[in-house]
């Protein structure tokens, strides 16, 4: 497989689905969502990458029923259930779990807080529940979270920010919500939160031609992806 190729398709396929529906939503009711929410809530924009990593999987040697993306309600710890966005579950274990989400502006600054809250949860609540027993004892599943933020001028600029009681950490000083993300993605796999993380950065125009950056080939989407079918094929190989 041409994982690049793949990526690029996914890449054009998000960028075109969010531009149709931001212009059909609301064309059979006559009412449209306020600003950007137009393109957000119908959904579906990351199915290009969804689909890319059920290719890579079913590649692997993993049976294709066993890679779910509908379906993927798991049990948490601190939570009833949370549904991912694309699991893998072979002979009754649970063997991968992945988040796949973006980031497109004009607001960055509060969404940017809620991506890092919510993926730092997701991840804490998923390993206690398997700690606790919540799924067949196994080795621990692998997660893995990919980010795709908007390349923008304002994504890409030095941010301020206000802590008048303590000092920040000084690597945040002068970063940009891109290069925050970039640090954000890199402590998740060094703080073993996550196996693989992957970062990527798209304009509207380029994006809508497949084009794209990876800021730091550790976060890429080649690595992310080896990571997981590095999973795959040992569980196959080992499989009784």
């Amino acid at each position: 497989m041409d994982i690049e190729k793949g990526l690029r398709e996914a890449v054009s396929f998000y960028w075109e689905t969010r531009s149709r529906q931001g212009k059909e939503q609301g064309s059979i009711s006559g009412a449209r969502d306020y600003g950007a929410r137009a393109a957000v809530t119908g959904g579906a924009q990351v199915d290009g990458f969804i689909r890319l990593i059920k290719d890579i999987l079913t590649e692997s040697g993993l049976p294709d029923a066993s890679v779910h993306s509908s379906s993927t309600t798991l049990p948490g710890y601190f939570r009833p259930t949370k549904e991912w966005d694309l699991i893998v579950v072979v002979d009754g274990t649970l063997l991968a779990s992945v988040e796949f989400k973006t980031h497109v502006g004009p607001s960055f600054g509060n969404n940017f807080n809620n991506r890092v809250e919510e993926a730092l949860g997701n991840a804490t609540d998923l390993l206690t529940a398997f700690r606790e027993g919540a799924f067949k004892v196994s080795q621990k599943p692998w997660l893995g979270y990919f980010m795709m933020l908007e390349e923008h001028r304002r994504s890409m600029s030095p941010v301020r920010f206000s802590s008048p009681h303590f000092p920040v950490f000084e690597v945040f000083s002068e970063t940009s919500y891109a290069r925050r993300y970039q640090i954000f993605c890199e402590r998740l796999v060094r703080e073993r939160l996550y196996d693989a993380t992957c970062f990527i950065m798209s304009s509207r125009d380029g994006g809508a031609k497949g084009e794209y950056t990876e800021p730091n080939t550790d976060l890429s989407f080649k690595n992310f992806a080896t990571s997981l079918m590095g999973r795959a094929i040992a569980y196959m190989k080992g499989r009784p």
